[in-house]
């Protein structure tokens, strides 16, 4: 496993989250999507964030990414307070959603510089970044071609390489290998690493299969119920959920949330 990189002038944590909940109010009455989570996130730690269906991971990445103002805690992200400066959060955090955003008549490097430019980098400086990432992450014989003519893994790529234009001091990924096959997840997978070995970017991964957060996850916080109910790294829960020398991350899973995860892992 990578050893994180931790930047010495930066000692607090990618993320401090205290309390964190949200309450929706439905004419049945309140519904507690989020009830009272707490997180320390090194810097450099790649974070696996995991739960079953309405289990209140997605409640609560989309507060963390300042698209819904949570309505109790309170969070730090990236050093700076999620309520009251939203703005600085959003300029320090990438964010990747399960649905991407590609224009699929936009060309590779449209988008990249597009990107670059909407994070106001003058046109010479959005190249360069645009040609920068391209390297690092593999697209450079992609530039040419429409998103369009790209497979699932090569798009994965490319929005991945989005949520990075400006340099985010953390990485969020929700659920990034969903419907790609082996071969995309596995490329994938080397990315997440490559991002964190490189940069020292801290990664927060919302998964579904317990293989991708047991091979890339530092450590691993289980929600249930809109609370946290386990959290360790994934030897550790392993360990002491597992019930026995074997134990998959998928035992632990079952032992402390009671269900099976959505997806069956898949050979990497």
């Amino acid at each position: 496993m990578d050893t994180p990189t931790t930047p010495a002038h930066s000692p607090e944590p990618a993320l401090d989250v205290r309390g964190l909940s949200l309450t929706y109010t439905l004419r049945t009455g309140p519904v507690h999507a989020v009830r009272g989570i707490d997180l320390t996130v090194p810097r450099g730690e790649i974070l696996g964030f995991l739960g079953p269906n309405g289990a209140g991971k997605t409640s609560t990445l989309r507060m963390l990414t300042t698209l819904l103002r949570p309505t109790g805690g309170t969070a730090r992200v990236a050093g700076h307070d999620l309520l009251t400066q939203p703005a600085a959060v959003r300029s320090r955090i990438g964010y990747v959603g399960q649905a991407g955003g590609l224009d699929p008549s936009c060309g590779v490097r449209e988008e990249l510089v597009t990107q670059a430019r909407l994070h106001r980098m003058p046109a010479s400086e959005a190249r360069r970044r645009a040609d920068e990432l391209a390297g690092d992450l593999g697209l450079t014989d992609l530039m040419g071609r429409p998103v369009a003519a790209l497979s699932g893994g090569q798009r994965r790529r490319l929005e991945i390489a989005l949520g990075l234009v400006h340099r985010p001091q953390v990485l969020f990924l929700d659920e990034p290998t969903t419907g790609l096959d082996p071969a995309g997840r596995a490329d994938v997978w080397e990315l997440v690493r490559r991002i964190r070995r490189d940069h020292g970017t801290t990664v927060f991964l919302t998964t579904h299969y317990l293989d991708e957060a047991d091979a890339l996850a530092d450590r691993i916080v289980v929600v249930d119920g809109g609370r946290t109910v386990a959290e360790g790294s994934p030897e550790e829960l392993k360990r002491t959920h597992g019930h026995g020398p074997g134990a998959t991350l998928q035992d632990a899973f079952l032992a402390v949330t009671g269900r099976a995860p959505r997806h069956a892992p898949l050979a990497v």
